[in-house]
């Protein structure tokens, strides 16, 4: 495999974070800097649905400074934002990355928690997932209610799914390449939070290790949350749809 090397780097550049956007331009930047702060392991793509507010021109503007390390791609409309990870997976798989990783760019997921998810598919796992619910993981200012209802999410998908996942929602994940080859990214369902449970499920399904990595979870400071309430709506009903998915 061909990966860029840097000259500053021993290493080759085998990891491709993928971070979806809409309306994020109080967190672009920021977010961008604070993972090119971690290491030049990691590459960078935006897969941004033409935010009104102006994302994709931020990205843009950033691309000189981190040329060939930061990549956008830009879609007509809000597609959403299992369409926007299926979209990066196959240009990662495209541009033969090894290690393809899932964040969001409201910093609910710290950076910093990166060279974990990476070290633990290196040492073995085929899929780490950053999560709230195993020892050592936590929820940072989340209202009570909000927790209650993402916590016994995963129950519910446990109980139905019989998956050993604590944190079934999760959105902070590493994958190895090996998993997005074999699952097909043409026949995945949905679009919003099921999406997080199905592709997980169908990890699991095709034999593949996954672990779990605490993580601190910290809610949004800055832009507007996506979810409401078809979000959930369709992980309830699209948990039981699941359980007849042929692998």
């Amino acid at each position: 495999m061909n990966y860029i090397r840097f000259s500053d780097f021993s290493t080759l550049a085998d990891s491709l974070i993928i971070i979806p956007t809409y309306n994020e331009k109080e967190n672009a930047e920021t977010i961008i800097r604070a993972v090119f702060e971690q290491s030049e392991l990691f590459h960078l793509l935006i897969v941004d649905d033409s935010s009104p507010d102006g994302t994709g021109a931020i990205v843009k503007n950033l691309q000189s400074e981190f040329a060939g390390r930061l990549f956008l791609e830009e879609r007509q409309g809000k597609q959403g934002l299992g369409t926007a990870y299926i979209a990066g997976f196959k240009w990662a798989l495209e541009k033969e990355y090894e290690y393809i990783f899932e964040m969001d760019a409201d910093f609910s997921h710290n950076p910093k928690d990166l060279i974990r998810l990476r070290q633990a598919c290196v040492d073995g796992a085929h899929l780490s997932i950053g999560s709230r619910y195993v020892s050592g993981g936590k929820v940072k200012n989340w209202p009570f209610k909000r927790w209650l209802m993402s916590y016994f999410a995963s129950v519910y998908v446990r109980m139905v799914l019989w998956v050993n996942i604590r944190d079934t929602t999760a959105g902070f994940k590493c994958y190895h390449r090996s998993v997005l080859e074999k699952i097909n990214l043409n026949n995945v369902w949905f679009v919003g939070y099921a999406f997080q449970i199905e592709m997980k499920y169908s990890a699991k399904q095709l034999g593949f290790k996954v672990v779990e990595v605490p993580i601190t979870f910290v809610d949004r400071e800055l832009g507007e949350s996506k979810m409401h309430i078809g979000i959930f709506k369709e992980a309830f009903y699209g948990v039981m749809k699941m359980r007849g998915k042929k692998f």
